[in-house]
């Protein structure tokens, strides 16, 4: 599904799932104070798995959303992301709020991620394939979403990495700039910096799919 970025104007192929649970988390921190002490103290499981509960669903969406709406993969990087913090709760010292610190070690899953995958694409060689342009504008939509996403993806690449993870929080999967800097872990001011920074070199990128008056993509 083809979708317009409305932040940047640019357009961009991530689907996004309407029907993700929300990302805003709730706001029990004293209640996951309380769970983190339990599992400390006592390595009480139930504690941690009523504090696993508490989050999953927001943090599932957050991982949706950042994989374009790998449903397998988000979760797998989500359980991936709970034994990260089974593992590092001991060390746990309240210098964060404990549902930013889950979210900030299931970005930290992501990057690892995409790290990877990165890794693979330039070990293998192989460039993007460039699309047909007589094809793209003789009207087929396949043809064109396909030439569409090539762009895009090309276009991302060329951004720095810090403005890459800017808007696609901000831009593909529709995070506000707030959440955007609690999952990213950054400043709200460095979020707007690379969001705009990222959103006006996509301008220029993607200049040929710019919709006309007609509404239509170049």
């Amino acid at each position: 599904m083809v979708l317009r970025c409305s932040c940047c104007g640019a357009w961009s192929a991530t689907r996004l799932d309407r029907g993700l649970t929300p990302v805003t988390p709730r706001d029990d921190a004293a209640q996951d104070l309380a769970w983190v002490q339990q599992v400390q103290r006592h390595g009480d499981r139930t504690a941690f798995a009523q504090l696993i509960r508490h989050h999953q669903g927001p943090l599932r969406a957050l991982l949706r959303r950042l994989c374009g709406g790998q449903v397998a993969l988000a979760d797998e990087l989500a359980q991936e992301a709970c034994l990260r913090a089974w593992q590092a709760l001991p060390g746990f010292r309240g210098d964060a709020q404990v549902r930013t610190w889950l979210y900030r070690l299931a970005y930290n899953e992501f990057l690892q991620h995409r790290r990877r995958a990165e890794s693979q694409l330039v070990a293998a060689s192989e460039p993007l394939p460039e699309h047909d342009e007589a094809t793209a504008s003789a009207g087929a939509p396949l043809a064109r979403s396909v030439a569409m996403s090539l762009d895009v993806q090309k276009a991302l690449m060329q951004l720095s990495p810090a403005e890459r993870d800017a808007v696609v929080c901000c831009c593909m999967a529709e995070f506000s700039h707030s959440e955007a800097a609690e999952v990213l872990g950054w400043p709200l001011g460095t979020v707007k910096t690379h969001v705009l920074r990222g959103r006006a070199k996509l301008q220029t990128l993607l200049a040929a799919w710019a919709p006309t008056p007609s509404g239509d993509a170049t």
